[in-house]
């Protein structure tokens, strides 16, 4: 059995966030069953699942940092990971809340991990959630988080009382959610974000104690019961009907007064690089234009969401404050199944690929691909290549991750989409390069195996290479590098240890060319020259006859500069 915490280091953050997904994971159909309250749109379970997801792979990816390591990352770095994963991953109103109830925490947790600490972390974000809601309800997610703090402040004890507490104090105050909110007692439920918030520090429960907190019954019908946090509360009445007894429906519940009051048509979410000045005067401005806002972040990254009937205003409000991307407008009916108007028939094939840059994005675009963009630091989770999946809009996908790291998530994507009665095919891509070779052979007048043979042949026949630049001193295939060395890596291995990117970028040609090749492809990053791309274009008309070279510009990417040879 693995020795339990003393106090929340790196290993317990990685932990709480692995469990966290996992039990979003077995709840978040039934949560979503419940959502009723900003929006009956049925998607809370799954915009919590999605944030966590986030945050998860961000704390994942510290560790994988220091695979080589003989001790585990900070306890600071996993929090900060993990805060910062489900700011840029937040989805929908509550997962936005819970990104920045996770930032709360991380600010006082990555000073220590003990009891005490833990005891300040959850007041500060409580009370970081509030300040970041323009007009905070209560019987929300937000009552849920205060209660949270407020019963962790009665135990002065070890880390496990403290995290014990807090669970026992969220559950009972989402039960008591429908009396304190009108839209839940006339549904018969409770608040669907403060369940969200009580499975995740379940989890939390689960990590420190080591023993999962008991979940509760479903009714006979197999439908999903409505137990306040997927706990046992027999004989609370929640409309009339005690909570353990309450059957809910297959999909959303319905409540006509709220979905057809007039309330705002979309959703429109985004990050925004902005300074702190820019994001007070955006606050007010969306606020006129809207409600349920929320704005959270800091130190110049913010997660923007706000329901407006006027989206391309809120979007226009975000580029006066600073420059928003991941921009994200769903329009509610069409979103809970109330549009009435005609869908267009689906087509029958689409291609949807990760690139790595706006440059990139633009080029696919043009070729017909759906695109997902892939930001330094900041890769897709798997809900927003099924989003992109859902966009295409086909019964045929051909999935292009681009990206060996992004394996097992284009994959749970896939199946995700297969569930949604979409016939898609991974092309298991491992760079851009390889997705653009396999985009160019592309058909889709041919049957489909065809046509996924035909990309997965052109991609595997392209070799990929890209230049990085050496953050600190460290052990490689080619020798040890210093820390701003330049490194050429072929095939996802460092190859050639250079001083300069011209240099390193002619001796990873001549090492790719030299088992021969026809067409060589260059993706330059946003920073480097015109000039660069001539010289090597010249550097292989010279040395290497019959072999002809494109380049492309591939806007704000990691790598300065990406390499592929057919």
């Amino acid at each position: 059995m693995p020795q339990l915490p003393d106090d929340l280091d790196a290993v317990a953050v990685r932990t709480w966030c692995s469990l966290a997904l996992e039990a979003l994971g077995r709840e978040r159909a039934e949560i979503d069953a419940i959502n009723v309250y900003p929006i009956a749109d049925g998607d809370t379970g799954t915009n919590l699942y999605l944030t966590v997801e986030s945050a998860a792979a961000a704390v994942e990816a510290v560790f994988a940092a220091h695979e080589t390591g003989t001790t585990a990352p900070a306890t600071a770095d996993a929090v900060r990971a993990m805060a910062h994963g489900a700011l840029i991953g937040a989805r929908g109103n509550s997962g936005t809340i819970l990104a920045q109830l996770l930032r709360g925490m991380a600010g006082v947790l990555a000073d220590g991990g003990d009891a005490a600490h833990l005891r300040l972390a959850l007041t500060r974000a409580a009370a970081a959630a509030r300040q970041a809601v323009a007009h905070p309800v209560e019987g929300t997610v937000l009552t849920v988080a205060t209660a949270a703090a407020e019963a962790a402040q009665g135990e002065e004890r070890e880390l496990r009382a403290v995290v014990s507490a807090a669970y026992e104090g969220a559950r009972a105050a989402l039960a008591k959610t429908p009396e304190q909110l009108a839209v839940l007692g006339r549904a018969g439920v409770v608040d669907a974000g403060g369940r969200g918030l009580v499975a995740v520090l379940g989890a939390l429960v689960e990590a420190v104690t080591g023993q999962a907190p008991v979940r509760g019954p479903r009714t006979g019908s197999g439908k999903a019961a409505a137990p306040v946090d997927g706990g046992s509360v027999v004989g609370l009445p929640v409309g009339g009907v005690p909570v353990d007894g309450l059957a809910l429906a297959e999909g959303p519940l319905d409540c006509p007064e709220d979905l057809d009051g007039g309330g705002p048509a979309f959703e429109v979410i985004y990050l925004l690089e902005a300074r702190d000045e820019q994001v007070d005067r955006l606050r007010t401005r969306l606020d006129a234009l809207g409600d349920s806002l929320v704005v959270v972040g800091g130190d110049g990254l913010w997660h923007v969401h706000v329901h407006v009937d006027d989206a391309g205003a809120a979007v226009e409000a975000g580029v006066e404050a600073g420059r928003p991307y991941r921009i994200r407008i769903t329009h509610f009916a069409t979103e809970s199944g109330h549009d009435v108007r005609v869908q267009a028939e689906p087509a029958q094939r689409a291609v949807v690929v990760v690139v790595p840059g706006d440059g990139l994005a633009g080029l696919c675009t043009e070729a017909g691909a759906t695109t997902v963009i892939a930001r330094p630091g900041e890769p897709p989770a798997s809900g927003e290549l099924v989003d992109a999946i859902r966009r295409a809009h086909a019964r045929e996908v051909v999935l292009l991750p681009n990206d060996a790291a992004l394996r097992h998530t284009a994959a749970a994507a896939a199946e995700q989409a297969r569930t949604e009665g979409v016939r898609v095919a991974l092309v298991p891509t491992r760079a851009a390069v390889q997705g653009i070779a396999a985009l160019a052979v592309h058909e889709p007048d041919r049957g489909f195996d065809e046509d996924v043979v035909a990309m997965t042949a052109a991609a595997g026949a392209t070799r990929y290479a890209e230049l990085a630049v050496a953050e600190r001193q460290s052990w490689t295939m080619a020798g040890i590098c210093q820390a701003g060395d330049i490194l050429g890596l072929i095939d996802g291995d460092v190859a050639v240890i250079g001083a300069d990117v011209p240099a390193t970028a002619r001796t990873v040609l001549d090492r790719m060319l030299a088992a021969g090749g026809e067409l060589v492809t260059l993706v330059l990053g946003e920073d480097v020259p015109d000039t660069l791309a001539d010289a090597l274009e010249e550097h292989v008309r010279e040395g290497y006859l019959a072999v002809d070279t494109v380049v492309y510009r591939g806007g704000h990417q990691r790598a300065p500069l990406l390499i592929g040879v057919e």
